[in-house]
Parts: structure tokens; sequence; C-alpha cells
């Protein structure tokens, strides 16, 4: 996995030192390791995940864009995913018959490389996608949270046909719990009754005041 503690502590070079770790790991390791031939399709795929975090990805545009087949974005998006660099969040569905079942989201585990792939290290607050970027962030590092704990929770993103939807959505031992990620604690939360009235669950409002609480809670 790309790790940017030396970015962290090497102030005032943070951004030739994130380039030098996106460029040597992403651009040259990776493409050794999987013996890719056309760096140039890899480079495009990573810009577009970038660009679509927050999203549902769908493997058929993807292939499209990048006029390449459906088989080699699925081959090369779970080499990426076996390299730690993006993971996949699935969607959650269990008893409703117009739920989601089949599509998921991409993330990065660190937004720093992803950042750096599309050229905005800006900082959080004057970004036009610190929405989706503060939800990418906030997801990946409860997954690690939760890696590092060995907790048996498994996380998953939850919509309906009709656009109801739930940001993040942990599953462990049947007890189901629904997180709605917003960047500014003022911003107004519309719950869907649906989710929680079919899986006897609450949703919790997770902002920048309280994230910590969503790291190290169970």
């Amino acid at each position: 996995m790309v790790c940017t503690q030396n970015v962290i502590n090497n102030f005032g070079d943070e951004k030739d030192l994130l380039k030098q770790l996106t460029d040597s790991y992403l651009y040259k390791d990776i493409l050794s390791y999987g013996g890719i031939r056309k760096p140039e399709i890899l480079e495009k795929l990573l810009r577009a995940l970038a660009f679509q975090i927050g999203s549902e990805v769908s493997y058929n545009e993807l292939a499209q864009l990048l006029g390449i087949d459906k088989k080699t974005v699925s081959n090369y998006i779970d080499l990426l995913c076996q390299a730690y660099v993006i993971f996949k969040l699935p969607s959650f569905s269990k008893n409703l018959r117009n739920e989601i079942k089949t599509n998921q989201k991409i993330y990065f585990y660190d937004t720093g490389v992803r950042n750096m792939i599309i050229g905005d290290l800006n900082p959080l607050e004057v970004r036009q996608d610190k929405g989706n970027l503060w939800e990418n962030f906030l997801i990946a590092e409860r997954l690690k949270y939760n890696a590092y704990t060995n907790s048996l929770a498994k996380g998953y993103f939850w919509r309906t046909v009709q656009q109801q939807e739930i940001d993040y959505v942990e599953e462990e031992a049947g007890t189901v719990t629904g997180f709605e990620i917003k960047w500014n604690p003022k911003s107004k939360v519309k719950i869907p009754k649906t989710f929680i009235e079919t899986y006897k669950t609450d949703v919790k409002v997770v902002n920048n005041e309280n994230f910590r609480e969503f790291f190290f809670t169970n």
C-alpha cells in the first residue's frame, strides 16, 4: 500500500515527496508487477476512478471511455485492489426488492495519492469535491481501523432504485448500522425511513466535528 507517512514527516516538501511516491509506486512497481504493457491505460483508469469516488462504478462505461474491453478493466481494477491502491465497497441488500444488489463503489486507500493523480492538492475547505473526498477519507480510515482491531464488521453502501441512499453501512454478527457522512455539521440530513424500518437500526451522522468517534468506536 502507498504510504504517505514520509510526506507528513517532511513539512514543506509534501508535494514533491507525494509525487515521487505516486510515480514510483503506481507507474513503475505496479506496472512491473502486473506485467502491464500499456501504462497509459492504467493512468487513464486511475484518473477515471479518482474522479468517480463516491459514485457507483460501471465497468462497461469505463471500458468505453478507455477503449478497452470490460475484462481488461476488471483485471486492472483487481490488480489495483491487490496492491492496496483502491478498494471496492459493495452494495448492501437483504430484504427489499428495490434495493441495488450488484453495484459497487471504488475508493482510494490513500486520499493523498488520489489527489496527486488528478493534480489537485488544494486544502479540503476550498475544494469542489470536498464532499466525496471527505467520504473517501472516512470510509478508508474506518476500514483500516476495523482491520487493525480484527473486527468482523463488513462495510457496504446502501441505495434503492428510488435513489434513497446511506453512505456507509456496517454489518457485524447480524447487527446493521448506517452512517451518513457530511463535511459540514450544519448540513441538513434526510435519513431514509425505509432503511431504519427494514433493518431495525439507527443511522449516525458523521461530520468534521465528531468524526473521531467514527474512527475509533465499534
